[in-house]
């Protein structure tokens, strides 16, 4: 199988190298030359790094290598049997580089986008046949991250998603089918692990440290959620929150924090520009056990509120058919290493626990932002479980 892939950028690398990892010729295209021989230079690193960890020998690194070409014109992309467009989140550029990829294609070539948050019909409206046209969005790093979100446009059709889903199995990946609606699972989902954590901390609630706390002491995360967004950054993360909440027609649960709007207007980005929430600069991690005054009451209502937030936009994904209930919980959990699926975690609390945490946010706050899923308004009444 021939495998294109465009754009060499951290995301196209990681993709071009589970391609290739798993047997497919790979060609990875770039109109920058310079970004190609970094790409080729970065997987030279990572596999010698692969070598060191006894993941591979030197051999399985010589097959990897020889399965990709490094290209630059698009034509070379010709005879792909799969093309996945790894560029800038800008749906323009993407339609333009779809239309000429059609020219140079088979009929029987599927192109698909791993956008993260744009419109896979608008993507696919570009292509003469749409039908060909699918969302296969991995995370970053590729390689290590077992989710791949598959969406299919109204347009696709069941053969290509059929060919899609067991292409991404054959690459020893974890599936989870999503509707094409804003963010799709995991980036609609988890919007109210960052948009809570952030309102908390502007009520005057807790400090960017002890909510981080709240989250990896209470819930098991690897990180809070001021650490992830100092990590992801927060040029990045605010965009992403803009973006669904304006594709959502303004609604109140995925409005933008101002507070990450100012550090992104200061250049206060995170880990990459050395600033963030927290400050990097004198190479300490200091979000690191870091002390907490608050007591095991009132950090166990830090975390059951974004909890329950978090539970409920699961559910309403669930209510709205955006996802399996099996695949919003892998996609958490697969996608961005929550230590629960939100599901099952809602299992475990008790629907009942759910839908009393929700009215009692919605009783404070008379926010259309805390409205209760009817679905788990339904299963409370129903006496019923997710799983």
């Amino acid at each position: 199988m021939i495998v294109g892939i465009i754009g060499s950028g951290t995301m196209g690398s990681g993709i071009a190298q589970v391609a290739a990892t798993s047997g497919c010729k790979v060609k990875l295209y770039d109109t920058n030359k310079a970004a190609l021989e970094k790409a080729k230079a970065s997987l030279d690193k990572i596999l010698n790094r692969l070598i060191e960890k006894e993941r591979i020998d030197s051999d399985e690194k010589t097959r990897i290598q020889n399965n990709i070409s490094y290209v630059s014109s698009l034509k070379d992309l010709g005879d792909s049997d799969l093309t996945i467009e790894a560029i800038i989140e800008n749906l323009d550029i993407k339609q333009k580089v779809f239309s000429e990829l059609e020219t140079y294609v088979s009929e029987n070539c599927i192109i698909a986008s791993n956008t993260s948050s744009l419109s896979i019909a608008s993507i696919a409206s570009s292509l003469k046949n749409p039908a060909r046209c699918i969302g296969i969005h991995f995370f970053n790093p590729a390689p290590l991250m077992r989710l791949v979100e598959v969406i299919p446009a109204i347009q696709t059709s069941d053969e290509v998603l059929e060919k899609a889903v067991n292409i991404i199995k054959d690459w020893k990946k974890t599936v989870a089918v999503a509707k094409d609606t804003p963010g799709f699972i995991v980036n609609r989902v988890a919007r109210p692990f960052y948009g809570e954590a952030l309102r908390i901390y502007e009520e005057g609630i807790a400090s960017f440290q002890e909510i981080d706390s709240a989250m990896k002491t209470l819930g098991g995360f690897r990180m809070g959620p001021f650490e992830l967004m100092d990590f992801i950054g927060n040029d990045v993360n605010y965009t992403v929150t803009e973006t669904v909440y304006n594709a959502f027609y303004q609604d109140p649960r995925y409005k933008p924090s101002f507070t990450q709007k100012r550090l992104s207007e200061a250049g206060y980005l995170g880990r990459k520009t050395g600033k963030g929430y927290y400050n990097y600069k004198d190479n300490k991690n200091i979000t690191q056990n870091a002390v907490t005054e608050r007591s095991r009451s009132e950090q166990e209502q830090i975390f059951n509120r974004i909890l329950i937030m978090l539970i409920n936009e699961a559910a309403d994904a669930l209510f709205w058919n955006i996802a399996s209930a099996e695949d919003i919980d892998n996609a958490m959990t697969k996608g961005v290493n929550y230590p629960k699926g939100l599901l099952a975690w809602a299992d475990e609390k008790g629907i009942n626990w759910c839908v009393e945490k929700m009215d009692e946010l919605y009783d404070e706050y008379h926010e259309d932002r805390y409205r209760c899923s009817p679905l788990l308004r339904r299963m409370k009444n129903r006496g019923s479980r997710f799983f």
